[in-house]
């Protein structure tokens, strides 16, 4: 069970950010060197928490107060990688939240099936599972700002070790709590199986592979939007060159590099 919910979450972490500098899957890599602040009005990167340059207007950039003159050229270059950008967030932000919803349903379909629908044991983890999603929600509604750097969002690892222990801890201490009823409910089905523990065994295993047959199925879908994102976020890279490549003023800047597992290098 507990791996079943962690599976589902590490959707989340791969599909967003993880720790360790970048985010990662088996085909997506992603690494920031910096810091980058994004509202209503301005996308401003930085680094060590010091700003370099800030694109207000999504298509003026601003270094160390002063406004950069560009060219017509110059101006779309920066327009489209502020959209970019920006476009990104609200992505990531829906697929965090639905790898949640993911194990939020897998703990139901688990629960329900062995002690029957309204059972406390699922609603006791569901109530825990909801309010870490209200917390991710919370942390992309921020201000209405979004921040990310080296150390994970709002410059902490959000979805991290600490991350994926609360998530364990919540199982853990749920299953703990309800040991009496779930012993209780295996009891039972041992009683069904008339004393057979072989038959009771090929049941449960049964069991587990509908859930885990439903939630891959389900999470097929997740996984295809992370390779989007992944995608979307590899074109951004891209586009951080042409504007280094254009403009001298930031020529020496490199605040996003990513790779496919069919490129390792830096596109």
């Amino acid at each position: 069970m507990k791996t079943l919910i962690a599976t589902a979450l590490i959707i989340a972490s791969s599909a967003s950010y993880a720790h360790d500098n970048s985010f990662s899957s088996e085909s997506c890599n992603v690494d920031l060197n910096g810091g980058i602040n994004i509202n209503a009005k301005e996308i401003i990167f930085s680094k060590n928490k010091s700003p370099l340059y800030t694109i207000t207007n999504n298509d003026t950039l601003i270094i160390k107060g002063e406004e950069v003159t560009l060219t017509s050229h110059q101006k779309s270059l920066i327009r489209d990688y502020s959209s970019h950008i920006r476009d990104v967030v609200p992505e990531v932000k829906s697929i965090a939240l639905d790898a949640i919803d993911l194990a939020i349903d897998g703990v139901n379909l688990a629960f329900n099936e062995l002690l029957g629908e309204g059972n406390n044991v699922s609603a006791d983890l569901t109530t825990q599972l909801t309010t870490i999603r209200g917390e991710v929600d919370a942390e992309f509604n921020k201000q209405n700002s979004f921040y990310i750097d080296e150390d994970g969002f709002s410059g902490k690892d959000f979805f991290g070790d600490d991350f994926e222990q609360r998530i364990e801890s919540a199982v853990e201490s749920t299953i703990k709590n309800s040991l009496g009823t779930l012993m209780i409910a295996v009891g039972q089905e041992m009683l069904f199986s008339g004393g057979d523990m072989d038959a009771f065994e090929t049941k449960m295993d049964d069991f587990g592979e509908l859930i885990g047959n439903e939630m891959e199925t389900r999470s097929e879908g997740i996984e295809k939007r992370g390779e989007a994102l992944c995608q979307s976020i590899m074109v951004i890279d891209e586009m951080e060159e042409q504007l280094k490549d254009s403009i001298d003023e930031i020529s020496n800047y490199n605040f996003i590099t990513a790779s496919s597992k069919s490129s390792h290098n830096k596109i």
